[in-house]
């Protein structure tokens, strides 16, 4: 997998380090993911989700749920028999469970504070699907992780992997790495107060494999049926999986 990126540098694991992150940018996460994104990051929610229809009515894990805003939009839209939040980070957590006390419709979602990389507190085959939105290149150990993902999801269940990306074609590749390498960590900067942990998003995104590259590792893990789809000009990825009946 190569280097390991970690948002301080070398101190700690990158597990101590992510966690540290998210807890630091929590109250500011909602807002720069809308700014970084040009408010795409609410359609690329609705795209998952939409992909995820024949698990309407289902029992669903949203991993690294951060704020819940994912949480809260597959509850609204598949109306889930059974809803879970799981994130690393108490900060976002926080921040979901405030959200969580104004909002009444739909299924109850219960958000627990895990590490899925490590092990997700549910018994094998516990859900028909699972969505990990902009969290998954932060897995310490991304093979492991995806495994235990294996493990909670029932027959012919499905994971959503939703995850930003580096365009491959010109100029867009070029605009990107302008954006992502200059402009993205000092306005992340100048609204969360840590710089580090947006310069550590565009060098977390260019390490992580991508496009066919997650597909080969996805199938190694024991999934099938495994495709993507490319978003706003390659910015963000779709990755669907299955488990067999």
């Amino acid at each position: 997998m190569g280097k390991i990126i970690k948002p301080y540098g070398e101190e700690g694991s990158k597990h101590e380090q992510v966690e540290k992150m998210f807890d630091n940018i929590a109250p500011a996460y909602d807002r720069m993911n809308h700014l970084m994104s040009f408010g795409s990051d609410r359609k690329w929610r609705s795209r998952t989700i939409r992909a995820l229809e024949k698990h309407r009515n289902g029992r669903i894990l949203d991993i690294a749920c951060g704020t819940g805003d994912m949480t809260f939009e597959i509850n609204r839209k598949l109306s889930p028999e059974k809803l879970v939040g799981a994130d690393l980070s108490e900060g976002m957590l926080e921040v979901a469970r405030s959200k969580q006390a104004r909002r009444t419709e739909g299924t109850a979602v219960d958000f627990v504070r895990c590490d899925c990389c490590e092990a997700i507190p549910f018994p094998d085959r516990s859900f028909d699907a699972v969505t990990v939105a902009f969290g998954v290149r932060n897995f310490e150990n991304l093979e492991k992780g995806l495994k235990e993902i294996l493990r909670v999801l029932d027959n012919g269940g499905t994971l959503a992997i939703l995850e930003l990306s580096v365009p491959e074609k010109f100029p867009f590749r070029q605009f990107y790495s302008l954006y992502a390498g200059k402009i993205i960590p000092a306005i992340g900067g100048m609204v969360s107060k840590d710089r580090k942990a947006y310069a550590y998003l565009p060098e977390s995104i260019a390490a992580f494999p991508q496009r066919g590259k997650l597909i080969s590792i996805l199938e190694d893990c024991g999934f099938g049926n495994c495709s993507y789809r490319q978003m706003t000009f390659g910015t963000c990825t779709l990755y669907l999986a299955g488990k067999a009946r």
